[in-house]
């Protein structure tokens, strides 16, 4: 059985506005064997698309690289930007070494409540996936229930949104959240499947997968 640990920590600080919340990284991030063109820092991979994506919005002219300019030109955006990264799985058990959501087990969370409570500028999570079964908004709503509160559906349109009240010693502050489709290639048939992509990419035979995700994160990042 191989221990997943989220090789990261929460990056936070006081002025951030948003938080992007995912599960884990790929497992050679934990065990520190990345690949030549993976980026030692959250949402690093090679094979992951978040970077690309918040590239083409921001026009940030990124290194992929294993460096620490790589990694620090990531850090720098989102300082600016007011985003943090606090993914919400701490750790999971996995038979099998891979990269799939669905193949945790023995999960354990991280007190994301808890942050939202010391971060008090946050009003805004951007989960990188949905509510399927390992995703970190299906993770967030078992969080929540732990703190007896639940989210409140705002839009059923993809990317769905929700919120909640999060209560505060004196009063209490509204936290949404955003399910936005995966930055991943796994999430590309989903992608597909939708009706405003196949209306798109009818209008335009070049749109792809990509630029459907960039058209949709651009508006939650901006």
């Amino acid at each position: 059985m191989f221990k997943h640990t989220h090789p990261y920590e929460p990056f936070l600080f006081d002025e951030a506005t948003k938080l992007i919340v995912g599960t884990l990284p790929p497992p050679r991030f934990t065990i520190g064997e990345l690949k030549e063109d993976d980026v030692d820092f959250c949402y690093g991979s090679r094979n992951g698309q978040l970077w690309p994506i918040l590239e083409r919005i921001f026009d940030l002219k990124l290194k992929y690289e294993t460096t620490t300019y790589a990694a620090q030109q990531r850090k720098d955006f989102l300082i600016r930007h007011k985003i943090g990264v606090c993914d919400i799985v701490a750790s999971a058990e996995r038979e099998k070494i891979d990269a799939s959501d669905l193949g945790m087990k023995n999960i354990q969370l991280r007190d994301l409540v808890g942050y939202l409570e010391r971060y008090k500028q946050v009003d805004t999570l951007l989960f990188t996936g949905g509510n399927s079964k390992n995703g970190p908004e299906y993770f967030f709503r078992k969080h929540l229930k732990s703190y007896d509160l639940k989210l409140r559906l705002v839009s059923n349109e993809v990317p769905r949104i929700h919120e909640f009240n999060l209560p505060d010693q004196y009063s209490s502050r509204i936290i949404k959240t955003v399910s936005l489709t995966a930055p991943s290639g796994a999430a590309n048939r989903a992608v597909g499947s939708m009706e405003l992509y196949k209306r798109l990419k009818k209008k335009n035979p070049n749109f792809n997968t990509l630029d459907f995700r960039v058209m949709q994160y651009r508006s939650f990042f901006q």
